[in-house]
């Protein structure tokens, strides 16, 4: 920091202040200090800092060791707004999302003197371990259960079902099938609520439901089935990649899409609009859960208190070419 202040031609209060993003600094004067610093590549030492502050500048993430889309769209945009509020993400990856894997990797954060704790839990399993938390540690649930009384960011699963199943229903159809995630994701139960409070607003019939897993191979088992069907005209898959597996199935079934079946996705993967035909998906804001999930705990780190704040994140519609009116 010496070197840094010597060559700005400032004090080491002031090369301080910029470091800690302090108001009370000129314009002129910050650009100077973050040119010096980067001329000499300098470094600041966390943990020098926290002796200083009292205060860590690193945050435990607990997640599952997963390549799905969303819980991984979700780990790193927390990880780029940590970054820019100046902190670190240290992240415990655990093979299930039990008490046990849990509250290990929790453990594993604390003796590493973290200053707070974000566990992205989108399965029922996790709901144990985070009744346990140690009460005196500020801590997140991202995607978790609604149901639970503490500090949670999800996205709005339900809302963002509703939107696609209407958007199927506005174009004529007369009722929609949906395939849907593992029964025991709340991404999933939300999705099933979602389509089938849409349903039921708009009068239509409840078809059975295609239960599935994540994956592409499962959509396109399902898609089979529904190529069969000439009554099946609309499918809300749960995400991208049950939908590539539906259309798929559609297609080596002479099912065109969209002028014979109109498919709707989830998640909008980059892809998505590269599928034939482009998909129309729904689009999580999965860097607004990021910058409200630290919000929230930085919120509880400052103030020493814990909230039951939550926050439900409006997801949008990207209409692409699979959708249409039905066949007459």
């Amino acid at each position: 920091m010496t070197d840094v202040a010597r060559l700005a031609g400032v004090s080491h209060q002031t090369v301080s202040r910029v470091l800690n993003d302090h108001p009370n600094v000129r314009e002129a004067t910050r650009l100077r200090v973050r040119a010096a610093i980067a001329e000499l590549g300098y470094r600041p030492n966390r943990a020098a800092r926290t002796l200083v502050t009292g205060r860590s500048q690193l945050i435990g993430v607990v997640a599952q060791n997963s390549t799905l889309y969303g819980p991984a769209s979700l780990l790193a945009a927390f990880e780029q707004a940590a970054a820019q509020a100046g902190f670190a993400v240290s992240v415990g990856s655990v093979s299930t999302l039990d008490r046990r894997s849990i509250l290990a990797a929790v453990e594993r954060h604390l003796d590493h003197r973290v200053a707070g704790i974000v566990v992205i839990a989108p399965v029922a399993s996790a709901n144990e371990a985070l009744d346990h938390l140690p009460d005196q540690v500020p801590a997140v649930t991202v995607d978790g259960d609604l149901n639970r009384q503490a500090a949670l960011v999800t996205v709005d699963q339900v809302a963002g079902a509703a939107m696609a199943t209407r958007h199927l229903l506005e174009h004529g159809h007369r009722t929609v099938w949906h395939v849907s995630g593992p029964a025991d994701w709340f991404d999933s139960a939300g999705r099933v609520a979602g389509w089938r409070s849409a349903l039921r607003a708009a009068g239509a019939e409840e078809p059975p439901l295609l239960s599935a897993d994540w994956s592409a191979a499962s959509g396109y088992r399902a898609g089979q089935m529904l190529a069969r069907m000439p009554e099946a005209t609309a499918v809300f898959a749960a995400n991208d990649h049950l939908a590539l597996g539906v259309l798929r199935a559609l297609s080596e079934r002479g099912r065109r899409v969209p002028a014979e079946v109109s498919v709707v996705g989830f998640d909008d993967v980059p892809e998505a609009a590269y599928f034939i035909p482009p998909l129309t998906t729904v689009r999580p804001d999965f860097d607004a859960v990021a910058r409200a999930s630290l919000g929230l705990l930085l919120s509880q780190i400052e103030s020493g208190m814990p909230t039951r704040e939550r926050h439900t994140i409006a997801p949008t519609l990207v209409t692409r070419d699979s959708v249409a009116g039905p066949a007459r």
